[in-house]
């Protein structure tokens, strides 16, 4: 048996602070023999159901905690420990709490039949009411969780961590076995396949899950708290003017410098952040990267290109926990590789992770392109970036994009519609990259820097055209000062963050729609 109920409630919360909210539990229908059963696991698990709720303190934050219990009946859920569950997130969402829950659980419990089966919808139901009342909603899948648990409120945190070496699924293996008469593969139910295929966040122990935790409510909360880490460094160097600009072209050759900072390079720079991974439906695209951060102190959700092309790794973490937190075996991908429609998917998630927690969405754009292949197209690129479009125009919430470097195509401009937009000195955005517009237009490439200058695709002409807001300096180049770069782009970004919170929230998506209705129309 794995960690207990009450062993992950003593561990997770600070000590002495956890105060229950259990009541008796609910009558339900029992032959004798079930009775019997019940008196069994109590006796055995300590516990009066498979689920106990409380709420308590994490590192000095207020949460509610729901927390199976596999000593009980394999942690099964009928209609008492359902009832348990449903009230404590419903009173989680009254008081306004954050809600950790920890599944561990064989799924339904068998001896109630269809009516413990159906209890699911309820507490789904719950989750959802809990969710759209913007409260923060944080899983942590304990070994197993399985079966109808994990199709409803084991599987729509808006953050998602497992425990190591956890067998997580739907249809059990020995279900599977006597239901089709072979084994199911191995390896495909655990935590870490879950990872690597985008359905969970990570796979982390209790201690650092505690840890992720506090950073992600600190970050959720939405309260902005101040930051002493700005330095010299930060100071706002002005903006280069128009007609000292580098030619388009030349920005598209420094742009594309391998060693030039990206996306996670800046998130070296913010505090409180939590990596998230995949679409949460078994898709991830390892050219992106989705977190939440502080910038200076501002919480925020970030999603963007990563021009490294690495997943977060865990940064995201102290340095001791990196080689126990978020594995990926596959490694780094090759620089500027395309973004597929799961990155899109991605992206979409993040947008509603915004909209959900009423949190800004910074979004990071520093792409060479969508995919062009046959699973690209099959797989619903075209209507991924059109989504991704139509979601940020209309999302409530404060957004800012930032193009860091290059900006080619659909894959840029499904991540540009934002309130305010900032630009790098060397960013740019186009159509297509300057080589694939001259071989439309030319049928060569050799016309790629005179096709990039009439375009207009440089940071100083996308200023003047109205498409960016703000350019932030590189001095000469980002690449030749990585980290000052970093941090003046993380100094820029969460100035802007202030701007945009301190504006009317009611207006917010009808100005960003006027602003992209009027914008290349004379006068």
């Amino acid at each position: 048996m794995g960690t207990s109920a009450r062993e992950l409630i003593d561990r997770l919360l600070d000590p002495g602070t956890f105060a229950s909210w259990d009541r008796p539990p609910v009558p339900v229908a029992e032959s004798r023999s079930y009775r019997t059963e019940l008196a069994k696991a109590a006796a055995a698990a300590g516990t009066d159901e498979s689920v106990l709720t409380g709420e308590g303190l994490l590192r000095g934050r207020r949460v509610a905690v729901i927390a199976c219990e596999f000593g009980f009946l394999a942690g099964s859920i009928g209609v008492a420990a359902a009832e348990r569950i449903t009230v404590a997130i419903e009173r989680a969402t009254a008081l306004g709490l954050p809600l950790v829950a920890s599944p561990t659980s064989g799924g339904t419990r068998m001896q109630e039949g269809t009516v413990a089966f159906v209890q699911m919808v309820k507490i789904a139901g719950a989750v959802a009411a809990h969710k759209a009342a913007g409260h923060p909603y944080l899983v942590y899948l304990r070994n197993p969780t399985m079966g109808g648990v994990f199709a409803s409120w084991g599987s729509l945190g808006h953050m998602t961590f497992a425990e190591p070496g956890a067998l997580i699924g739907f249809l059990g293996p020995r279900v599977y076995a006597a239901l089709y008469g072979e084994p199911f593969p191995d390896d495909v139910q655990t935590a870490e396949n879950l990872y690597r295929r985008g359905v969970i966040d990570g796979v982390v122990g209790l201690t650092v899950f505690r840890r992720i935790a506090y950073r992600a409510l600190s970050v959720l909360s939405g309260v902005v708290v101040p930051d002493r880490t700005a330095g010299a460094a930060d100071r706002f160097a002005p903006a280069p003017a128009a007609e000292s600009a580098a030619p388009a072209w030349e920005s598209v050759l420094v742009s594309r410098k391998p060693d030039r900072p990206g996306l996670r390079d800046l998130l070296r720079h913010v505090t409180h952040r939590v990596p998230l991974s995949g679409t949460g439906q078994g898709e991830h695209d390892r050219t992106v990267v989705h977190a939440l951060a502080r910038f200076r102190g501002r919480p925020c959700i970030v999603f963007g290109h990563d021009r490294a092309s690495y997943r977060l790794e865990q940064a995201a973490l102290s340095d001791a926990d990196a080689g126990a937190a978020l594995r990926d075996a596959e490694g780094p991908v090759p620089m500027h590789e395309a973004m597929g429609p799961a990155a899109l998917r991605e992206a979409r998630r993040s947008m509603a992770l915004a909209r959900e927690l009423g949190l800004p969405l910074v979004l990071v754009i520093d792409t060479a392109g969508a995919a062009l292949s046959k699973e690209a197209e099959e797989r619903g690129l075209a209507p991924e970036i059109a989504r991704c479009i139509a979601d940020l125009v209309t999302l409530p919430t404060p957004t800012l994009s930032v193009l860091l470097g290059q900006g080619a195509g659909g894959g840029a401009l499904a991540l540009l519609p934002a309130d305010r937009v900032l630009a790098a000195t060397h960013a740019w955005l186009a159509p297509l990259p300057p080589e694939g517009a001259s071989a439309i237009v030319h049928r060569d490439t050799a016309h790629a820097p005179g096709l990039a200058a009439a375009q207009r695709i440089g940071a100083a002409d996308l200023l003047a055209d109205g498409v960016v807001d703000r350019i932030v300096p590189e001095l000469p180049d980002a690449a030749a000062e990585p980290v000052a770069f970093a941090r003046r782009t993380v100094a820029v970004i969460a100035d802007e963050l202030a701007r945009l919170a301190a504006e009317p929230s009611g207006d917010r998506a009808p100005a960003r729609y006027r602003r992209y209705r009027t914008l290349g129309l004379p006068g």
